[in-house]
Protein backbone atom coordinates (compact mmCIF):
# COMPACT_ATOMS: atom_id res chain seq x y z
CA UNK A 1 0.00 0.00 0.00
CA UNK A 2 1.63 3.06 -1.09
CA UNK A 3 5.22 3.99 -1.38
CA UNK A 4 7.96 3.42 1.35
CA UNK A 5 8.08 6.27 3.61
CA UNK A 6 11.29 8.97 1.85
CA UNK A 7 13.12 10.92 4.73
CA UNK A 8 13.38 14.52 4.85
CA UNK A 9 9.76 15.29 5.72
CA UNK A 10 8.31 17.35 8.49
CA UNK A 11 5.36 17.10 9.90
CA UNK A 12 3.47 20.19 11.91
CA UNK A 13 1.01 22.41 12.88
CA UNK A 14 0.17 24.49 9.61
CA UNK A 15 -0.80 28.49 9.10
CA UNK A 16 -2.44 28.76 5.93
CA UNK A 17 -1.03 32.05 5.10
CA UNK A 18 2.15 31.18 4.70
CA UNK A 19 3.71 31.81 1.19
CA UNK A 20 4.62 27.73 0.66
CA UNK A 21 1.30 26.97 1.45
CA UNK A 22 0.01 29.37 -1.24
CA UNK A 23 2.23 27.61 -3.78
CA UNK A 24 0.82 24.37 -3.04
CA UNK A 25 -2.76 25.63 -3.42
CA UNK A 26 -1.99 26.98 -6.89
CA UNK A 27 -1.37 23.80 -7.95
CA UNK A 28 -4.41 22.07 -6.24
CA UNK A 29 -6.70 24.79 -8.07
CA UNK A 30 -4.37 23.41 -11.64
CA UNK A 31 -5.16 20.09 -11.05
CA UNK A 32 -9.08 21.20 -10.46
CA UNK A 33 -9.01 20.61 -6.77
CA UNK A 34 -10.67 23.32 -4.87
CA UNK A 35 -10.10 22.24 -1.36
CA UNK A 36 -7.26 24.40 -0.59
CA UNK A 37 -8.72 27.62 -1.94
CA UNK A 38 -11.99 27.00 0.42
CA UNK A 39 -9.44 26.55 3.11
CA UNK A 40 -7.77 29.47 2.37
CA UNK A 41 -11.25 31.23 2.46
CA UNK A 42 -12.13 29.93 5.64
CA UNK A 43 -9.47 30.71 7.61
CA UNK A 44 -9.43 34.57 5.94
CA UNK A 45 -12.73 34.91 7.30
CA UNK A 46 -12.76 33.24 10.35
CA UNK A 47 -15.17 31.08 9.54
CA UNK A 48 -12.56 27.68 9.79
CA UNK A 49 -9.31 28.16 11.97
CA UNK A 50 -8.99 24.55 13.46
CA UNK A 51 -9.45 25.89 16.95
CA UNK A 52 -12.63 24.15 18.25
CA UNK A 53 -11.67 20.96 20.81
CA UNK A 54 -10.08 18.72 19.07
CA UNK A 55 -9.32 20.16 16.02
CA UNK A 56 -6.19 20.73 13.92
CA UNK A 57 -4.76 21.69 10.95
CA UNK A 58 -1.56 20.29 9.76
CA UNK A 59 1.17 20.59 7.24
CA UNK A 60 4.22 18.50 5.58
CA UNK A 61 7.09 20.07 4.83
CA UNK A 62 10.17 18.84 2.61
CA UNK A 63 12.83 21.52 3.09
CA UNK A 64 10.94 25.05 2.78
CA UNK A 65 7.97 23.92 0.37
CA UNK A 66 4.45 22.65 1.83
CA UNK A 67 3.94 19.45 -0.11
CA UNK A 68 0.81 18.12 1.48
CA UNK A 69 -1.96 19.18 4.10
CA UNK A 70 -4.67 17.79 6.17
CA UNK A 71 -7.27 19.29 8.91
CA UNK A 72 -9.16 17.70 11.43
CA UNK A 73 -12.38 19.54 11.76
CA UNK A 74 -15.75 18.75 14.06
CA UNK A 75 -17.86 17.25 11.73
CA UNK A 76 -20.09 19.84 10.69
CA UNK A 77 -22.91 17.70 9.02
CA UNK A 78 -23.58 16.38 11.98
CA UNK A 79 -25.45 17.12 15.22
CA UNK A 80 -23.34 17.51 18.12
CA UNK A 81 -18.93 17.68 18.67
CA UNK A 82 -18.81 13.74 19.02
CA UNK A 83 -17.85 12.88 14.74
CA UNK A 84 -14.64 14.37 13.38
CA UNK A 85 -14.14 15.24 10.21
CA UNK A 86 -11.15 14.66 7.99
CA UNK A 87 -10.97 17.67 5.93
CA UNK A 88 -8.75 19.17 2.74
CA UNK A 89 -6.47 16.59 2.66
CA UNK A 90 -3.95 17.35 -0.90
CA UNK A 91 -0.49 16.08 -1.04
CA UNK A 92 1.87 17.85 -4.19
CA UNK A 93 2.33 15.88 -6.82
CA UNK A 94 5.66 15.14 -7.38
CA UNK A 95 4.93 13.78 -3.75
CA UNK A 96 2.64 11.20 -3.82
CA UNK A 97 3.21 7.70 -2.91
CA UNK A 98 6.21 8.55 -0.93
CA UNK A 99 3.97 8.29 2.62
CA UNK A 100 2.95 12.01 2.88
CA UNK A 101 -0.86 11.33 2.91
CA UNK A 102 -0.58 8.27 4.76
CA UNK A 103 1.67 10.72 7.60
CA UNK A 104 -1.14 13.45 7.75
CA UNK A 105 -4.21 10.32 7.95
CA UNK A 106 -2.68 8.98 10.45
CA UNK A 107 -1.60 12.06 12.61
CA UNK A 108 -5.07 12.81 12.25
CA UNK A 109 -6.62 9.35 13.32
CA UNK A 110 -4.39 9.62 16.51
CA UNK A 111 -5.93 13.07 17.32
CA UNK A 112 -9.32 12.43 16.63
CA UNK A 113 -9.00 9.10 18.44
CA UNK A 114 -8.03 11.27 21.61
CA UNK A 115 -11.34 13.84 21.24
CA UNK A 116 -13.91 11.90 18.55
CA UNK A 117 -16.42 8.87 18.82
CA UNK A 118 -16.20 8.37 15.33
CA UNK A 119 -13.88 9.84 12.14
CA UNK A 120 -15.67 10.58 9.17
CA UNK A 121 -14.50 11.73 5.45
CA UNK A 122 -15.90 12.40 1.61
CA UNK A 123 -13.58 11.01 -0.48
CA UNK A 124 -13.34 10.85 -4.15
CA UNK A 125 -13.51 7.52 -6.12
CA UNK A 126 -9.77 7.27 -6.65
CA UNK A 127 -8.90 7.59 -2.81
CA UNK A 128 -11.70 4.81 -1.70
CA UNK A 129 -9.00 2.26 -1.78
CA UNK A 130 -6.71 4.73 0.71
CA UNK A 131 -8.92 5.23 3.01
CA UNK A 132 -9.90 1.23 3.48
CA UNK A 133 -5.85 0.78 3.31
CA UNK A 134 -5.74 3.29 6.77
CA UNK A 135 -8.68 0.94 8.13
CA UNK A 136 -11.64 3.56 6.83
CA UNK A 137 -14.83 1.36 6.21
CA UNK A 138 -17.10 2.45 3.07
CA UNK A 139 -20.43 3.85 4.27
CA UNK A 140 -23.46 4.02 2.45
CA UNK A 141 -26.50 5.56 1.72
CA UNK A 142 -25.06 9.30 3.99
CA UNK A 143 -24.37 11.92 1.48
CA UNK A 144 -21.57 13.85 3.37
CA UNK A 145 -19.71 10.48 3.92
CA UNK A 146 -17.89 8.34 2.00
CA UNK A 147 -15.75 6.32 4.90
CA UNK A 148 -16.40 5.99 8.60
CA UNK A 149 -13.86 5.11 11.19
CA UNK A 150 -14.95 4.23 14.38
CA UNK A 151 -13.14 4.60 18.41
CA UNK A 152 -13.48 3.11 21.35
CA UNK A 153 -13.32 6.13 23.61
CA UNK A 154 -12.99 6.28 27.41
CA UNK A 155 -15.48 8.95 27.38
CA UNK A 156 -18.22 7.55 25.22
CA UNK A 157 -17.90 4.31 27.43
CA UNK A 158 -18.60 6.02 30.65
CA UNK A 159 -20.96 8.95 29.82
CA UNK A 160 -23.79 9.03 31.86
CA UNK A 161 -27.30 7.90 30.56
CA UNK A 162 -25.41 4.91 28.46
Amino acid sequence: MGGSMVTGYVLKRLRPTTPAFRALMEESRLEGYWMLVRLADGWASRRNRFLKHGEALFGVWHGREVVGVCGLNIDPYFDGREQGRVRHLFVSALHRRNGVGRMLVETVVDRARRHFAALNTRAPQEAFAFYEGLGFGPVKGEEFVTHRMTFETKSAAGRKGD
